[in-house]
């Protein structure tokens, strides 16, 4: 991982960007914003650690916690409430034994996030598993799906 911080803070120092720029770097090298990484650019950089953190709680798009091998987003706008998707969430939250201070499984298997729209309300509710799109959503087709996903993680130890 030090390596990959050190290529990042020299992007920062090079092209004098910004913090937002070098959270940025570190999720999508990472997939989150971990402790040491925050640890790592205050004393690398001089950055205080809770600007970091201030600017990594503030935007929604930073993650502190690592995110899980199979991600779920669930689409919660207008024409997706409507179709029931507050209903489909709760019953994949049941599923994965989430709640809604816990988005990731102990086993780090699955991830669900919420978003307020994909922009897809002609297929509502829309749910996104691993990038493939599951239009006018159903909680029986998502859970079978995500059991199918479950089942071969199972199969891959």
């Amino acid at each position: 991982m030090n390596d990959i911080l050190k290529e990042i803070a020299a992007k920062y120092r090079k092209n004098n960007e910004n913090a937002i720029f070098l959270l940025q770097e570190t999720q999508e090298a990472l997939g989150y914003i971990p402790k040491e990484a925050v640890a790592f650019f205050s004393n690398e950089l001089g950055i205080a650690p809770s600007r970091l953190y201030g600017i990594a709680t503030f935007y929604a798009q930073f993650r502190l916690t690592p995110i899980g091998r199979n991600k779920i987003t669930a689409c919660c706008g207008t024409a997706c409430h409507v179709k029931g998707s507050e209903k489909i969430i709760n019953s994949i939250r049941r599923e994965l034994d989430l709640t809604e201070a816990k988005d990731t499984t102990e086993d780090r298997e699955f991830t669900m996030e919420t978003v307020n729209c994909v922009g897809a309300c002609s297929i509502a509710p829309v749910f996104i598993i691993n990038k493939k799109v599951y239009g006018k959503a159903s909680s029986v087709k998502l859970v079978k799906e995500i059991r199918s996903l479950g089942n071969m993680a199972n199969d891959n130890e």
